[in-house]
């Protein structure tokens, strides 16, 4: 696969930012997302911590996604609407972490996770007959199934605080990248309304239950 110069920078800039972090953990602290430094008045956070990651693992792995999915959003918009998305995607996810997580002063967060899930989805909306095969799954199946899948349990994420991950700027990022898409290719909601329909249920499911106080 032949990367855009946009993709190449876009993942060296978290390489180098990530590593940076690795080794420097005043500059990590200082630049992850956390609630009351945000509320304290260091909105950029929402931003910056997009561009940290944990470890070499959680990097790898948005990393890997986001090489796979990145070149056909950048196929149909062109580097410019990519990083509209891209950066759209990385700041509701933060910005629906701040909501659900509002109550929680010391909630902190980082990655790309947010940014890349958008990427994801508005990629399964330009090419819905997508299909991916897993490591562990070697049938390829449908990519808008692993999309409604990866909301669902997000959710569940949300709701039982499974593991020390993000669900909550996972799903806003999808959200992002799922509206976006719409609003730059309005007529996917004529060539494919089953598709929007189907990936909009969890956001709508989401947002119910946050109504009557499930999550």
């Amino acid at each position: 696969m032949n990367l855009h110069l946009t993709t190449i920078l876009l993942i060296a800039t978290n390489v180098l930012v990530s590593l940076r972090g690795f080794n420097d953990l005043s500059f990590f602290d200082r630049y992850k997302f956390n609630i009351s430094a945000i509320r304290a008045g260091q909105r950029e956070r929402t931003l910056t911590s997009g561009f940290l990651h944990v470890d070499v693992a959680h990097l790898f792995l948005n990393m890997f996604t986001l090489y796979f999915f990145a070149e056909v959003v950048i196929s149909w918009f062109g580097p410019g609407r990519f990083l509209i998305i891209y950066f759209i995607s990385l700041l509701s996810g933060s910005l629906l972490a701040l909501y659900f997580h509002r109550q929680e002063p010391y909630y902190t967060a980082v990655g790309a996770s947010g940014a890349v899930t958008g990427i994801l989805y508005a990629a399964i909306l330009l090419q819905p007959d997508m299909r991916l095969a897993l490591m562990f799954i070697p049938i390829p199946f449908p990519a808008y199934v692993l999309g409604i899948a990866y909301l669902l349990y997000s959710i569940y994420g949300m709701k039982s605080r499974v593991g020390n991950i993000g669900h909550s700027a996972h799903f806003g990022g999808a959200v992002g990248g799922y509206l976006v898409t719409l609003l730059f290719k309005p007529d996917i909601l004529v060539s494919h309304p089953s598709m929007v329909a189907l990936l909009a249920l969890p956001i709508i499911l989401l947002f119910v239950l946050q109504k009557l106080g499930k999550i």
